[in-house]
């Protein structure tokens, strides 16, 4: 961590660590030994007034910027990401409880982003428009926002700090990020890193604090000019209803309830290990995690008993033992995820593996709930722990509507070898992202992170992520004679 430390109990402000106003601080707990590691500065309203009115002085100068330039800065900063790897794998690892390995993971995608988003500075354009005669001229010109509101959840702190931050900055945009009290620690060395870098003051601003004092503050300060909000649906509809008295747009990524749906002719070697994966990478701490499985009745009892074995070789332990999976991150998700168990089997599901605690920190085995019921509990609500739902279908209408029988629509994940019907599945089910004979979008670079339905609205990831931090405005001209 020394390579990439930053002062303790200070937040990141006007390109400064500066104490908090009242000088309080946040303790920031190990989820493996439930220990202290650091504190962090706890912000206030006063702190985020200072953090907005930095990002407002910066904002004329950065936008006005030329954006090969702002683009160099930020592949500096990418590239000093990638130098300090390790120490930064270490930093989000501890912080969240995942294992090295997947602190490593996340910081590789994090410098991906934001190496993406260096390249795709001076590519934003507008367009042309056809006029009705020769002596008109119509166009537009994309425009930054402003200052850009962040706020972002504890489970992969890193790669949501890239995935918000760089598209806004390589627009032209000043921010202001809020990260998750639980794991500020990943955010923080980034913003050291781009303080190196050389990003003007007040560019990037970085602001721990609790949801209703800082988060609050920070989504409804009337001088912010678009958010970005990663968290849970409920916490989603209350920062839309606060951006409403500003009139302020909103890019909203909320929670997720994603199926995996297994058809008889899948390929069971490539599924099952992707499926396991899906749930317990991060101990299914992922908005994406693929909580549920709908699969077909004819291959059910095998694919159950292989994905429990599966899950039952998951070995568990602290970051630095670099296991297969870490604790959940916090008390509060220990007791969540505790409650559902409980829930799960009082409502009647079947427990096929898993189903308990393990350890002296906030473990929980990876657990397999069979004979699901669509109205349970643990398959409507989401999680956010390595708990999966199973449920079995006969045909293709019976796989949509069950795939579709949910508030949620991030991810939907199909497995078979019949394209015809992986494509009209793909087509039928209401989800932003679909991927087939894969878990999430590996492969594929600059790939849109859509949502539908209570899991919000965004044109993150990829390309369109400069879309979301702009915005549009028409010229038109008429051309007189002379």
């Amino acid at each position: 961590m020394a390579a990439v430390d930053f002062p303790s109990s200070q937040h990141f402000l006007d390109g400064e660590w500066a104490e908090a106003r009242d000088g309080g601080t946040l303790d920031v707990v190990d989820p493996a030994t439930r220990q202290v590691i650091t504190t962090v500065a706890r912000a206030g309203g006063a702190d985020v007034d200072d953090a907005v009115a930095a990002a407002r002085r910066a904002f004329p100068g950065w936008a006005a910027t030329n954006p090969s330039e702002r683009g160099a800065l930020i592949r500096r900063w990418a590239d000093l990401i990638m130098a300090d790897v390790e120490a930064l794998a270490a930093i989000e690892a501890r912080d969240v409880g995942k294992p090295l390995s997947g602190g490593r993971t996340n910081i590789y995608i994090a410098h991906g982003i934001i190496d993406y988003f260096a390249g795709a500075a001076d590519k934003l354009t507008g367009v042309t428009l056809p006029t009705r005669s020769p002596y008109y001229l119509g166009y537009t010109v994309p425009e930054p926002y402003g200052v850009c509101a962040v706020v972002i959840p504890w489970n992969v702190p890193a790669v949501l700090t890239a995935a918000n931050v760089a598209p806004a900055l390589a627009a032209g945009n000043t921010v202001v990020l809020k990260p998750s009290e639980i794991a500020p620690l990943s955010p923080f060395a980034l913003a050291e890193l781009a303080r190196r870098a050389g990003f003007p003051p007040g560019v990037i601003n970085v602001v721990a604090g609790l949801g209703p004092e800082a988060g609050v503050a920070l989504t409804s300060h009337p001088d912010v000019d678009h958010i970005s909000f990663v968290g849970s649906t409920a916490t989603g509809r209350a920062i839309m209803a606060a951006a409403a008295q500003n009139l302020v747009p909103v890019k909203l990524e909320l929670g997720g309830k994603s199926p995996n749906v297994l058809f008889a002719d899948a390929d069971l070697d490539t599924a099952i290990p992707a499926i396991v994966a899906s749930i317990t990478e991060n101990a299914g701490q992922n908005c994406y995690a693929g909580s549920r499985l709908l699969v077909e009745a004819s291959v059910h009892d095998e694919v159950v008993e292989r994905v429990a074995a599966g899950m039952a070789a998951v070995k568990c332990g602290p970051w630095e033992a670099d296991l297969d999976m870490g604790p959940l991150v916090s008390a509060a998700q220990f007791a969540r995820v505790s409650g559902f168990l409980k829930d799960a089997r009082r409502e009647g599901a079947r427990l096929v593996t898993g189903g308990a605690p393990v350890g002296d920190g906030w473990f929980v085995r990876p657990t397999v709930y069979d004979r699901v019921d669509a109205g349970m509990r643990v398959a409507r609500e989401e999680i956010f722990g390595p708990v999966l739902a199973v449920e079995s279908f006969r045909d293709s209408a019976e796989a949509t509507r069950l795939m579709n029988d949910t508030d949620f629509g991030l991810l939907a994940c199909l497995w078979t070898n019949d394209i015809s019907r992986a494509l009209r599945l793909a087509k039928d089910v209401r989800s932003g992202q679909v991927t087939v004979n894969q878990f999430h979008d590996a492969g594929v670079i600059g790939f849109p992170f859509n949502m539908q339905k209570d899991s919000g609205f965004s044109r993150g990831g990829g390309y369109t992520a400069l879309r979301e931090y702009t915005q549009e405005k028409g010229v038109a001209i008429r051309l007189l004679a002379r």
